[in-house]
């Protein structure tokens, strides 16, 4: 096996279980790097002394594995594997190609002989059905395709020419997007055409097969709406308004919603919940939804043109959801602040974003929730452009850039 590119930031979340008779589940949209992951995590294990006899690998995407479809074939495939009665390493690709694998799965978890490994693009089977069909301990790991920062280091574990203006890079990085398999293409248009691929898949394979979608046209209205308004506060009632008043279609709230809960568990978009800051309540009903990848709107849509204001917001939005923050977005009258970051017990972070502060209304419009929020935790101002000053009135002025390109962490 050639020498693969370490995703650290999931390694280093999974890398206290390996040993653990936990079943890991990792999930993500298609083509984000978790058959990578796991066979890096396979690389890791034999370099720390793991034989080959003890790792089984079952690609089920595969043309060995193929036609494996049932419980009982898959059992047998995997008793051909083992060869004694040592610990072994169970990892199994594709999982939701087989219906009913529950059932193995549990049955070699409880043997306790197992340290088992799975992924799936399906989030139906791997998400939310997983509490009820896997009985027992299972944690999920999270993945989403490469942030700046991983972007670049791959680039560069490519021996890939990387721009000397770091800026530019970003730019390039944020209509190419961060999906592993397009950094081996070089030409725009041929990486774009990689991303359309990945999203006619996931409808393919991951929403038709599994969610009956009965009327695919206005699936398609309510997922270029979505994602055309990444980052815009949106509900069910103005997605309603959009496809009653301006499109002139008859439809009921309860399938909007049900569309909406689709491209959420297919990985397409993320949801931001909208936190009252005074009340300290979820606001229902008004939502953010981010992008899993940025290129998808770009695969999308003709217009390459960057609104660098949701841009930055779902750059961040990515990147702080890979270093496990959870994100909401902040309400504090009629004021919004762009998030509120928190992770663990006593991490708490309000952030603004913005391209730049080249004038004063500019300037007043991201200042003022810091200094409507009581609370004294630390606030960041991220912007794109060179920071002159780096801390007005304890807000932290940073280049959102420059800290993701270096892996920093809020503090």
């Amino acid at each position: 096996m050639s020498k693969l590119y370490k995703r650290e930031a999931y390694l280093n979340k999974i890398r206290g279980f390996y040993n653990d008779t936990m079943i890991k589940v990792i999930t993500g949209i298609r083509r984000c790097g978790k058959s990578y992951l796991l066979k890096t995590i396979i690389e890791e294990l034999k370099e720390n002394g793991v034989q080959d006899k003890d790792i089984i690998y079952i690609e089920l995407d595969k043309k060995a594995y193929k036609n494996i479809k049932t419980p009982e074939e898959l059992e047998k495939a995997i008793e051909e594997l083992v060869v004694d009665n040592d610990f072994k390493y169970l990892f199994i690709d594709e999982v939701q190609n087989v219906k009913g694998f529950e059932t193995i799965v549990n049955a070699y978890r409880e043997e306790g002989n197992y340290s088992i490994f799975l992924t799936g693009s399906n989030s139906y089977l791997l998400s939310g059905e997983l509490i009820t069909k896997l009985t027992g301990r299972h944690i999920e790991f999270e993945m989403l395709p490469l942030n700046f920062y991983e972007y670049v280091d791959m680039k560069r574990f490519m021996n890939k020419e990387i721009n000397s203006n770091i800026y530019h890079e970003f730019e390039e990085f944020i209509r190419f997007g961060g999906f592993p398999g397009a950094m081996y293409y070089d030409n725009y248009e041929d990486k774009l055409l990689y991303t359309k691929n990945v999203i006619e898949q996931i409808f393919d394979k991951d929403i038709k097969k599994y969610k009956k979608i009965k009327n695919k046209k206005l699936f398609e209205i309510i997922k270029k709406f979505v994602v055309n308004n990444f980052g815009s506060v949106i509900s069910i009632t103005s997605i309603y308004d959009y496809l009653t008043k301006d499109q002139k279609i008859i439809i009921d709230r309860r399938t909007i919603k049900k569309y909406i809960e689709v491209l959420e568990n297919a990985k397409i978009i993320y949801p931001c919940e909208v936190f009252d800051i005074k009340s300290k309540k979820v606001l229902d009903g008004n939502k953010k939804y981010y992008l899993a990848d940025l290129s998808i709107y770009y695969a999308l849509n003709t217009d390459n043109r960057i609104n660098y204001g949701p841009v930055l917001e779902n750059v961040l939005f990515s990147y702080l959801k890979s270093k496990n923050y959870s994100l909401s977005v902040g309400k504090i009258g009629k004021l919004e602040c762009d998030f509120i970051a928190r992770r663990g017990v006593d991490e708490y972070f309000y952030i603004q974003v913005t391209k730049n502060m080249d004038d004063k209304k500019t300037e007043e419009r991201e200042y003022k929730p810091f200094f409507e929020i009581k609370e004294l935790y630390p606030r960041y101002l991220f912007v794109a452009d060179f920071i002159f000053q780096k801390n007005i009135d304890g807000i932290k002025n940073v280049n959102i850039i420059d800290f993701i390109y270096n892996n920093e962490d809020l503090m």
